[in-house]
């Protein structure tokens, strides 16, 4: 054990020398050695060494080095042990108190040095096996330790370490295990989650940020087998090879699509633009509405090329409605003045009376329709009223003229006068069965009468 605390008791230190006979037990009695003589004369010899900082500011000292051992006033040092005092060295730097301090703090390195064995080995911080050799060799020091304390404790705390470690390293090593698994199988979920995406995801975006998440928690994970490792990373780097193939030909498909979208919409814009200037606005509105529906099954084009044809196709669209409306607008105007010219031939109708001169309506009749027809179109919301009221005049004339004809009509007027000789015809027979005494046969013949009666009626209520 390197010492770095005080006067070193080994080597050339000429203040705290080795007893010479340091490595025989000193006699149970303890027998003082004989005072040596006087001051050593002359000068101090050039190769003794400058004091250790600790000669000058003494580190505190935590155990009282006087209960288990002593320095003598000649300088010899002693400790106390289960088989009698031993001598450790000797001290020449100061007295005895000075010399008795200096192997306390001695004592208390070492103590220090179990001491951070025992929390190292209590922290799991450190391999139980380095600390139970570090364990193991500190306690083979201590039997010829230059240190003044309580040795024995130290040895049973060493002994401890050594005792504990087994059971530390143990449970050190069930915690790697435990560890590994559970490492093991995080990465052998996260392989498997990448082997779904690789297979199956088309959410491309998100698929590819997941892919990446996957691949930081991947790092984070340690401590798992080594074959293990490298299979389960060909596992995440093949499913991530396969998102990318297939992403990859996702998107080449789409810019053919994407291309072939393009020639289709520049062919489209050719027409539209040809169209522009049309003046069939009917045709050619119904026209535009078929380009429209053929622009939207066509598909995208590349974004800027996309964004340029719309405009395109939407401008010659713009030129052929606006004209259009333009010339609708001229249209409207000249169909307000139908419609006005329309409700002043409706007014002037009111002199139509067909109930007084049948003839003289049917031709004020027709005058107005002439006119009617002449004047022309009136718009879409003025026609079904306007329209409803010149259908209601015609109506009447109409209706009137059917009253007359059939009022008129020889052929129903010589059928009306067959039903009522056939009622006289009836009626007389009935007649005379009843002289005969026939009383059925006259029943019948007057139920017969009375059948051609109301047809008789029927027909000359057609006629009045």
């Amino acid at each position: 054990m390197t010492e770095n605390t005080g006067p070193s008791t080994t080597g050339t230190d000429a203040a705290a020398e080795p007893s010479g006979t340091a490595d025989t037990p000193a006699p149970s009695s303890s027998p003082k050695p004989s005072p040596r003589p006087g001051p050593r004369p002359g000068p101090i010899p050039s190769h003794k060494p400058v004091p250790h900082p600790a000669a000058h500011a003494p580190a505190p000292v935590t155990t009282d080095p006087s209960k288990f051992g002593r320095v003598d006033d000649d300088g010899t040092a002693w400790v106390n042990g289960p088989d009698g005092e031993r001598q450790i060295g000797s001290w020449q730097a100061g007295d005895a108190a000075e010399g008795l301090a200096h192997f306390g703090r001695r004592y208390d390195d070492l103590a220090t040095e179990v001491s951070l064995l025992e929390a190292r080995l209590t922290s799991g911080a450190g391999d139980a096996k380095k600390t139970r050799a570090a364990a193991s060799a500190l306690a083979d020091t201590l039997a010829t330790a230059a240190v003044i304390g309580d040795l024995e404790s130290l040895k049973t705390r060493l002994q401890t370490i050594v005792t504990s470690s087994d059971e530390v390293a143990a449970a050190n090593k069930e915690q790697k295990e435990r560890e590994r698994t559970e490492n093991t199988a995080r990465k052998e979920a996260l392989a498997t989650e990448a082997e779904q995406i690789g297979n199956e995801s088309t959410q491309w975006k998100t698929a590819g940020d997941r892919l990446r998440e996957i691949l930081d928690e991947w790092k984070t994970i340690r401590g798992v087998d080594r074959k293990v490792d490298d299979a389960l990373w060909k596992r995440y780097s093949k499913a991530r090879e396969a998102f990318n193939r297939r992403r990859g030909a996702h998107f080449a498909d789409l810019d053919r699509e994407r291309g072939a979208a393009k020639v289709k919409k520049e062919e489209l814009v050719a027409k539209a633009d040809e169209l522009s200037g049309s003046t069939d606005w009917g045709g050619t509105a119904a026209v535009f509405r078929d380009l429209l529906v053929e622009w939207k099954a066509a598909g995208r084009a590349p974004r800027d090329a996309d964004d340029a044809l719309w405009k395109r196709f939407k401008g010659a669209q713009d030129v052929f409605f606006a004209a259009r409306n333009a010339a609708q607008s001229e249209q409207n105007a000249e169909f307000e003045e139908n419609a006005a010219a329309k409700e002043e031939l409706l007014k002037s109708a009111g002199s139509i009376d067909p109930a007084t001169d049948i003839e003289g309506a049917r031709a004020a009749l027709r005058a107005l329709q002439d006119k009617w027809d002449a004047i022309g179109k009136v718009p879409r919301e003025k026609m079904q009223d306007l329209e409803g009221r010149l259908r209601s005049i015609e109506k009447k004339v109409r209706d009137a003229a059917d009253n007359e004809w059939r009022r008129t009509d020889p052929e129903a007027v010589a059928r009306a006068a067959q039903f009522r000789e056939r009622v006289t015809s009836f009626e007389d027979q009935a007649a005379k069965a009843v002289a005969a005494g026939k009383t059925k046969d006259a029943e019948k013949l007057q139920a017969q009468a009375q059948q051609w009666r109301e047809w008789a009626e029927a027909a000359e209520g057609a006629i009045s």
